[in-house]
């Protein structure tokens, strides 16, 4: 089976060779130094993820990404932003914009390459292996989701997620009515424990129910405790 690819997209010359010398034993791992490369790239083969630093010469991390989600063809690429620490604006503006994770720098190798792993055990593109599909479809309110062709519906009309937003999604409605901490929201569907992360939680929940539309009742929030799918209010 082939190694998972990653691209690297950052200009910091020093920072992308380490990723490169990191990853490379695991994944097929290529990096680009602008978007322009990057786009050349792409054209030729997609990746399983993405490494995407927000301050890049030129176009803009966040403009990229902007594009990708817009794209039919890039829009459930999985994507990791690499963000300044501190920066919180753009940490909360790249995950409404579709980011599915995040690291700031300077980051630590040992938990970026915990968070790869974990996303790539969940990608099916990456595993080789088709998605289950224990429940059928799922259906709550105006929304239904066919978990085994990773696709939501909402009063009949499509709707397209991220691979979180969806993983987020499906979680939710395979257990009706029990309320989910944001904790094991993190555990069960970013694959371990992010402490003092609940706002990631929160930011996807915000992205997806404003997706849903008519939809973005069936998720609820329980003040203090987590959130809920249910479609009585």
């Amino acid at each position: 089976m082939p190694r998972p690819r990653i691209y690297i997209v950052e200009d910091d010359d020093d920072i992308r060779e380490m990723l490169l010398y990191v990853l490379s034993d695991d994944y097929d791992a290529q990096g680009f130094a602008s978007a322009p490369e990057f786009d050349r790239a792409l054209n030729l083969a997609l990746p399983e993820l993405l490494l995407l630093d927000i301050m890049l010469p030129g176009e803009s991390g966040l403009q990229v990404l902007s594009r990708l989600r817009s794209d039919r063809r890039t829009a459930n690429l999985y994507v990791i932003l690499l963000t300044a620490k501190g920066s919180e604006y753009d940490r909360v503006k790249g995950l409404n914009l579709g980011a599915d994770d995040y690291v700031a720098k300077p980051f630590s190798v040992l938990e970026l390459t915990a968070r790869i792993k974990a996303a790539l055990r969940r990608l099916p593109q990456a595993t080789g292996k088709q998605p289950e599909n224990p429940d059928g479809e799922l259906c709550l309110g105006a929304v239904t989701v066919f978990p085994d062709r990773r696709r939501v519906m909402v009063e009949g009309e499509p709707v397209t997620l991220t691979f979180k937003e969806f993983e987020l999604l499906t979680y939710l409605l395979r257990h009706p009515g029990l309320v989910i901490s944001r904790d094991r929201l993190m555990r069960e569907i970013w694959g371990f424990d992010f402490e003092g992360e609940s706002r990631t939680v929160d930011m996807h929940i915000r992205t997806l129910r404003k997706k849903l539309g008519a939809g973005a009742d069936v998720i609820q929030t329980v003040r203090g405790a987590g959130y809920r799918a249910d479609a009585d209010q």
